[in-house]
Order: structure tokens, then C-alpha cells, then sequence
């Protein structure tokens, strides 16, 4: 595949991703790092994408209550709004401005492992006035446990993070090969060298009265389980199947969605019935999705299929 064109953001075209290299910050250099993320800061307030570093992969994001941001962070991906991006906080205090009814099993889990590996599934707040995607009422918040994304988001506050890659492709696990993929949709790559690219983080529903694993990744659910307390930890078949799967079978995922909780839909006082393409176990089946049918009478015949 032939390098991208794209657009100098003075006007002029140009082609290929060599001139699109000064978008690359070096954050290594402690000399130039505190330049480079007041000029990532100054991008995401302009309404623009920017790529930073994570503990797990990179990611590319924006400003999570700019509707224009967050669609030009999707149409980087290439994806729709189908798989609306989690959204990154700088501490656990944000979470209140964020989400709504937050249990307090969620809260103990932030407090025991935030930062770190694990996405909590919450009601949003419904008067925030963001569109995410097609979320269905919820919002998927996690606490990175990287120093750099950590000092981006306290500059700017929520961002709205995915992998940093073209849908399909591998996640980026330096800066260089996210502009590879990215180009210039992106205004700005925070360079902090290489991420592990290692496992992605645990996904939990928080929606109801007790926890549900959508997907096991880094953070084991006996380690969950640990903090608990009488709060039960329920397994869905998928993230059990998941825990017990073969390196082929690993092979043969997705990584690049890795991070990325789809929509739930809680409904009216229900459990979130769908988080990206994983359905809990013990899902009460909406009302409006069961049609009832009346028993045919004695004197008719059953109808022709």
C-alpha cells in the first residue's frame, strides 16, 4: 500500500509521511518533554487528535466532550460509531462528573487499582453534553498507569482514547508506527518510546448490583476478588472462555480493539446487556424485545410456515 496523502496544516499537499515527521514530540529527552506536552495540550484544545503513550499500547484521542474531536478520532480509526472509545481520566475524583450511580464495589476497585489495568463499564452522566458514539447510556472510564498520559490528562482533563491504529492493523506500540498508520489525521504524537504492548486491560460491568467480567486481561479476576469483600465478581462465558484459551486462539484475536468496550445497554433498571461484541450471563432480556404470541385455538390450524 502507497503512502497516504494528506494536507500540510498550512494548506499546501504533500505526499508521503516523511514531512508529517516534526508532528513527532520526543518525550524521552526530559529537555524537550515539558515543550512537548504544552504543545499536545495546546493541540487537543484546539479541537484536534493527538496520539500518546499508555501502559499498555499507544492511543490516539481527543478532547471527550468535543462531538468534532471525537468524530475525527473515529474517522482516523476508520470505524464507526458502533465501538465508542473509553475515556481516560487523570484520578479517580473525576469519576463523579462522569458517571452516575457508582457503586460502591466500583469505588473500591478504583481505590485498589487505579492506576492501572482496569476499565470500569458505569452509567453516564445523562446531562453531559458529549456523544461518544452509540454508547446506550454508559461510559467506560479507566486511570492509565503511565506518567505521561497521566500529566496530558491532568492538563486537559477526560480524553477520549482508542489503540492508535487503522482498524485491523496492529496497535502502535511507539510513536513512529502510529504516525505510520495515522498520518496526518493526527496533529500531534507525544514520542515517550516503546510500550510493551502487553495485555489489555480487564473490562468490568458496573452497572448493577454486583460486577460482571466482560473481558480478563491484565488484572486477574482472584485479584478482584481479593478486594471484594461478600460482593460477588460474576464471570460471563466469554471472559471465561477467554481465560481458558490456547495461544492459537490468541493469535487469532483482535488486539487492536483490545481496550475498546463497545455500548452496554442497561435499560430500565436492567444489567447491561452488551459491551462491544461480549454479553454477560444473567442478562434480563429487554421487555420490548420479546414478542408474546397467542396460542392457536382448537377450531384453527397452525399457520403455514
Amino acid at each position: 500500500m502507497g503512502p497516504a496523502h494528506t494536507e500540510h496544516p498550512d494548506g499546501g499537499p504533500m505526499s508521503g509521511t516523511a514531512p508529517l515527521q516534526d508532528r513527532l514530540l520526543d518525550c524521552v529527552d526530559e529537555q524537550q518533554r515539558e515543550d512537548a506536552l504544552a504543545r499536545a495540550a495546546a493541540v487537543v484544545r484546539e479541537g484536534k487528535v493527538v496520539v500518546l503513550p499508555t501502559d499498555t499500547v499507544y492511543g490516539v484521542g481527543a478532547d471527550a466532550f468535543d462531538v468534532v474531536a471525537v468524530a475525527m478520532v473515529l474517522a482516523a480509526k476508520h470505524r464507526g460509531r458502533e465501538m465508542p472509545p473509553p475515556v481516560l481520566v487523570p484520578n479517580p475524583r473525576t469519576v463523579d462528573g462522569l458517571a452516575t450511580d457508582v457503586p460502591m464495589y466500583a469505588r473500591i476497585l478504583m481505590r485498589h487499582f487505579w492506576p492501572g489495568p482496569l476499565t470500569l463499564v458505569l452509567q453516564a452522566q445523562p446531562s453531559l453534553q458529549w456523544d461518544l458514539g452509540e454508547t446506550n447510556g454508559t461510559v467506560a472510564l479507566r486511570m492509565p498507569d503511565d506518567e505521561l498520559a497521566l500529566e496530558l490528562l491532568a492538563e486537559v482533563g477526560p480524553l477520549a482514547v482508542t489503540s492508535a491504529n487503522v482498524t485491523g492493523h496492529p496497535a502502535a506500540t511507539t510513536a513512529q508506527e502510529a504516525l505510520d498508520q495515522l498520518g496526518g489525521a493526527v496533529a500531534a504524537y507525544l514520542d515517550g518510546g516503546p510500550r510493551t504492548g502487553g495485555q489489555p486491560s480487564t473490562i468490568l460491568d458496573c452497572t448493577g448490583e454486583e460486577p460482571v467480567v466482560l473481558r480478563l486481561g491484565a488484572l486477574g479476576a482472584e485479584e478482584i476478588r481479593g478486594v471484594l469483600g461478600t460482593t460477588v465478581l460474576h464471570d460471563s462465558p466469554e471472559a471465561a472462555d477467554a481465560a481458558t484459551s490456547t495461544p492459537e486462539d490468541a493469535a487469532t484475536s483482535t488486539p487492536e480493539e483490545a481496550d475498546e468496550p463497545g455500548p452496554a445497554d442497561p435499560g430500565d433498571g436492567e444489567r447491561a446487556s452488551l459491551v462491544g461484541s461480549v454479553t454477560p450471563s444473567g442478562v434480563r432480556v429487554p421487555a420490548d424485545a420479546v414478542r408474546t404470541v397467542a396460542a392457536p385455538r382448537a377450531d384453527e390450524s397452525a399457520p403455514t410456515p
